[in-house]
């Protein structure tokens, strides 16, 4: 007679609940774009969604304590042309945010800690390579200021944001829209899924392709990767007879899934969240109708997928953002911090392990990334690879004070010209200086016109507005 054993985890009875309603944050008119894009980006000092706008494209920063309603007057971070397809926060510093756009362009913006007067309309530095959409934006996990951008172009481009500059130019790679990119833990390898069907792993630094892997799931509807922390790689798709699968590849032999699941026959995109920590990968739908959030632990031993549980509630989710360990509840047990978007709010799912010691929990909070990166771009690119640097949550995170990121272009007067004979100012030719003088001059004239034209216009309009208001006309 067999004894059913059950599966020992510190993890099998996470739970999830909402927060209360004084804690969600209100009235926000979430965007409607349809792109299968998070929509939503977290830290632990900030929640940026990404909204309706008029005009152009934008979305709204809020600090993590200002719940409640949003007044609609609350100032947005716009300047974008186009609407706002994705953004993500630095993770090396939390007064960072990037964002991608239908203008083709990425923007990287410093949000202050306090609340603004007004809307943000100046970036930091705009970055321009793509010549279509760009709907993909992802921080280095540890290199600083390397920013990866993905678009409609097929191209997969690199930028160091400390100076504004392409670093890399991933094409030839892609025959079709990429679905999403993740970097892998050291920022070494990149895993990508497209519309051709294909998984490609890649080596951004040698630009090549160093495994691939075509028709992962059989389905037509698109597919999510990411990498495992121990170098595995996790996708979820749909298969012929579009019910919604889950699988788990290795590397090492990469023709066969080492796990794959079947869920339900929804259409909706699943988003994939993972935390290296638990080991524990978050599978969020976005669909109208769909409103759960399905949990499952990676183990190194068979079956490899381990279904937890499942959170869900009444209302569909428009989007998610999902909050770094470091900002997270450790007096609580919280071990996932959820940001639902709905239609018209942003509502708070906690994850919680129950314990009944008020004592910290070595087990679920080891040593987690930190906000200081472990290189520097210019070594990463040189060939430089390293391991998150790690902070301790035994005291809780305190968020570091607002640092200014800085861009340091380069100034054309370094290129000096190679040295020659030395011959003194009035020796020099006369011709040097001639031509940039002449321009600056005829600039000034052409100024100069505007300006007159202007004020002609503003003195007509002016004696226009006195008949009116005079009763003469």
């Amino acid at each position: 007679m067999s004894r059913r054993v059950v599966r020992q985890s510190k993890f099998r009875h996470v739970f999830g609940q909402p927060v209360k309603a004084d804690q969600m944050y209100e009235d926000i008119r979430v965007s409607k774009v349809t792109w299968d894009s998070s929509f939503c980006a977290v830290n632990p000092k900030f929640v940026a969604i990404i909204v309706e706008s008029g005009g152009g494209g934008a979305f709204m920063v809020l600090p993590l304590a200002k719940t409640g309603r949003v007044d609609k007057n609350y100032p947005l971070v716009t300047g974008h042309t186009a609407p706002v397809l994705d953004i993500d926060w630095c993770p090396h510093n939390d007064n960072v945010i990037a964002s991608a756009s239908e203008d083709t362009t990425v923007m990287v913006w410093q949000i202050p800690d306090y609340v603004p007067m007004r809307n943000i309309t100046e970036p930091i530095v705009t970055l321009e390579g793509h010549s279509k959409r760009v709907g993909i934006i992802t921080w280095h996990p540890t290199a600083r200021n390397v920013l990866l951008s993905a678009g409609g172009d097929n191209l997969l481009i690199l930028w160091n944001v400390g100076t504004g500059e392409m670093l890399l130019t991933l094409d030839d790679m892609h025959g079709d829209l990429i679905y999403n990119v993740c970097w892998n833990r050291t920022g070494s390898l990149l895993v990508t899924t497209c519309k051709d069907k294909h998984v490609r792993v890649i080596d951004p630094r040698k630009q090549q392709v160093v495994a691939e892997k075509v028709k992962p799931h059989e389905g037509a509807r698109p597919i999510r990767a990411i990498f495992m922390a121990d170098g595995k790689i996790f996708t979820t798709g749909f298969s012929r007879m579009s019910e919604r699968q889950l699988a788990l590849w290795d590397l090492e032999n990469f023709e066969e899934p080492i796990a794959l699941q079947e869920m339900d026959t929804s259409n909706g995109v699943l988003l994939p969240f993972y935390d290296p920590d638990s080991s524990i990968v978050y599978l969020c739908g976005k669909v109208t109708g769909d409103s759960s959030i399905r949990y499952f632990e990676i183990t190194a031993e068979a079956p490899y997928v381990h279904y937890l549980s499942t959170y869900s509630s009444k209302e569909p989710q428009r989007g998610m953002g999902f909050m770094p360990k470091r900002g997270l509840d450790v007096s609580k047990c919280e071990i996932a911090r959820f940001f639902k978007l709905h239609e018209r709010k942003c509502e708070p799912i906690v994850m919680t392990v129950p314990r009944k010691s008020d004592l910290f929990q070595d087990d679920l909070y080891p040593d987690t990334p930190g906000p200081e990166p472990a290189l520097e771009a210019a070594e990463w690119l040189a060939g430089k690879d390293a391991e998150p640097v790690l902070v301790s949550l035994r005291d809780g995170y305190v968020p570091l004070k607002n640092r200014e990121l800085k861009v340091t272009r380069k100034n054309i007067l370094d290129n000096k010209p190679p040295m020659g004979p030395r011959r003194s100012h009035s020796t020099c030719d006369a011709n040097f200086s001639r031509p940039s003088l002449e321009d600056l001059l005829e600039e000034i004239r052409s100024l100069r016109q505007t300006v007159q034209a202007q004020e002609k216009r503003i003195s007509d309009l002016e004696n226009k507005l006195c008949k009116f208001t005079n009763g003469t006309a």
